[in-house]
């Protein structure tokens, strides 16, 4: 039988701590990874209540109201500038809102924190988007929309009806998603 030297017990301590920090590391990753893919979907809401109506001023001065798009489906995604997973799905929810606007939908960014016209604009600066963006009042949206955290987002079908929701960012026009929001326009 060997006995350690003290002189290799720094190494060993080193070794072992490297072991233990490399399975928390991949674990947090399998974490991650599969908390990720929970995401990818879109909740139903339940008994599917009738939306709260809004009206607000889009960055070119006009007021849009969500009363103003019965008929079609809408996914209206609320988020704030100092938001990062908000930034983030942006790109997502252009493509979509490429693939659903001449099918009966239509995506509405509705800031959700009331940040400035200036922050709004400089939060947009750098992504192509051209689905309309809403300048909201988080105290006007808080009394009447279940927001918990940013970004949320909610789909509502023709009717009015909020029938899906997600908490967190989510890749909008992942295939399953984009299909789901269709099949809610019966004329698709």
């Amino acid at each position: 039988m060997k006995l350690m030297t003290v002189s290799a017990l720094p190494k060993m301590i080193v070794i072992v701590f490297a072991g233990v920090l490399l399975s928390c590391v991949a674990s947090g990753a399998a974490a991650q990874q599969s908390a990720g893919k929970k995401l990818q979907t879109l909740v139903d809401v339940p008994d599917k209540p009738v939306a709260a109506d809004f009206s607000f001023f889009d960055i070119q001065g006009q007021t849009l109201s969500l009363s103003g798009y019965r008929g079609k489906v809408v996914v209206i995604n609320f988020w704030a500038t100092w938001c990062a997973p908000c930034r983030k799905e942006m790109p997502s929810l252009q493509r979509t809102w490429e693939q659903i606007r001449d099918k009966g939908g239509v995506v509405l960014a509705v800031n959700y924190w009331s940040d400035s016209k200036d922050d709004v604009m400089k939060f947009f600066e750098n992504l192509s988007v051209d689905f309309p963006i809403l300048l909201g009042d988080k105290e006007e949206l808080t009394e009447s929309w279940p927001v918990r955290g940013l970004p949320t987002t909610f789909v509502v079908d023709p009717e009015g009806r909020l029938v899906y929701q997600v908490e967190g960012d989510i890749e909008w026009d992942a295939p399953d998603i984009v299909g789901k929001i269709l099949a809610l326009n019966p004329g698709t």
